[in-house]
């Protein structure tokens, strides 16, 4: 455990609320609130938050803005783009107001940023006008962390409590009515889509009438992109505009992102809760002309640090659902045990229901580059391996608070490459 976190143990609760809310006015004050002088849009929800801001800053710059934005994979303004390096998504309130009086000095009009439930425990939306409040979808997650999954929901929703003026819903999730209760000058729903199409190419659907094509695959990605398109249409952008953007998209990095195209595939994508990791399953479980009936190679772990220890068996039994190979490996176990997340997960392949399908072939290998060297092996042409968990994220957190330069995809290509000697 961080000493960060063995502090907070000792501090009581309302002093540390305090202590997050008096930074939270600090920092705004410092930096001269450059909220107000900017139209911020932030996307909350449990899955699809990076790839939302990604659509919106794209379609904001084809429209002729100058855009801003944050997101677990990196900080940008208008065309510089560094890495989020923080290993949280949502930064502190410093450097948050930091970014956004940067963003005011380069002229952007709009500010794009992912917004956390952790990130709203301590206060790191306040002082902040935002225009947008975005939905992208609500599952089980950071239980430990909130208490229960309604205190979870009550984070997010406070996003939408201070956001007065554009509520942006996903209406198909079946916690849409709590977030339409809150009061806001203008409520929108997804808009419909007609006519997706999927194929190993990406996505194409319609709406409106107008036909957009993604460069990305997995169907879930359409509902990613209806949240950006309604956000655009929020503020004046036409779907000509958004067509243009989302057809220059050529891929999000980390998420179901191809690594190793030939003679099989190598996947690499950031899924690290149940739902998400069905949508990539199914994704590629789906048969496409060339592959009409793909092995599966899958290696993936679970977060520790007493993150959602529940989901790890649950990960398990979807696993075992989905793939012919299962490889479960080390992950980030901050000050856990790795081993004894391992076999959480494992624990999984027991709770599948009746009738139980066999379970497929696994191995439980610690070393994660040797997962990976190991799942690589097993692929013989046409086979899909897919490394789940850690994206583009570019550290292993382990014990004593220490962080592991790491990135799943310059492993891959590393490994692969010993394999063609």
């Amino acid at each position: 455990m961080s000493p960060k976190n063995s502090l907070e143990k000792f501090i009581p609760s309302f002093l540390l609320n305090w202590y997050h809310f008096l930074l939270a006015f600090l920092g705004a004050f410092f930096y001269g609130f450059p909220s107000k002088e900017l139209k911020i849009i932030g996307v909350t929800g449990t899955g699809g938050k990076t790839t939302v801001v990604e659509f919106c800053h794209q379609i904001f710059k084809e429209a002729g803005y100058k855009t801003a934005s944050i997101s677990s994979i990196s900080f940008r303004i208008e065309d510089k783009q560094w890495p989020n390096t923080l290993k949280m998504t949502m930064p502190g309130r410093l450097k948050l107001q930091r970014f956004l009086r940067k963003a005011v000095k380069a002229g952007c009009s709009y500010a794009v940023l992912e917004v956390t439930s952790e990130g709203i425990l301590q206060h790191r939306q306040k002082f902040i006008d935002f225009e947008v409040a975005v939905l992208t979808n609500l599952s089980p997650e950071h239980i430990e962390r909130h208490g229960s999954f309604e205190k979870y929901r009550e984070a997010k929703g406070k996003l939408f409590e201070q956001t007065k003026k554009v509520h942006i819903i996903n209406q198909d999730d079946e916690n849409s009515e709590y977030f339409l209760k809150f009061p806001a000058k203008k409520k929108i729903g997804f808009p419909e889509a007609k006519n997706i199409q999927d194929n190993s190419a990406g996505i194409s659907f319609e709406v409106q009438n107008t036909k957009f094509n993604l460069n990305l695959l997995g169907k879930f990605n359409v509902s990613n992109a209806l949240a950006a398109i309604s956000v655009s249409l929020s503020q004046g952008i036409d779907l000509a505009a958004c067509q243009r953007a989302l057809a220059k998209v050529r891929g999000i990095p980390g998420r179901m992102e191809i690594v190793i195209k030939e003679p099989f595939q190598v996947i690499v994508d950031y899924a690290h809760t149940p739902q998400s990791l069905r949508e990539v399953y199914e994704t590629l479980r789906n048969p496409k002309p060339q592959a009409p009936n793909p092995n599966l190679i899958c290696v993936l772990g679970s977060c520790g640090g007493g993150r959602d220890k529940w989901k790890r068996p649950k990960l398990g039994e979807i696993a075992a659902k989905y793939c012919q190979n299962i490889i479960i490996t080390n992950e980030d176990p901050y000050d856990e045990n790795p081993q004894k997340i391992i076999d959480a997960i494992e624990g999984g392949f027991s709770q599948i229901p009746n009738p139980k399908p066999q379970i497929p072939k696994y191995e439980k290998i610690l070393d994660r580059r040797e997962a990976i060297k190991k799942a690589l092996s097993l692929a013989r042409p046409d086979d899909i391996v897919i490394i789940t968990g850690k994206g583009c994220e570019p550290w292993m957190c382990v014990a004593g608070g220490k962080k592991i330069p790491w990135d799943d995809r310059q492993i891959v290509q590393e490994e692969f490459k010993k394999l063609q000697l």
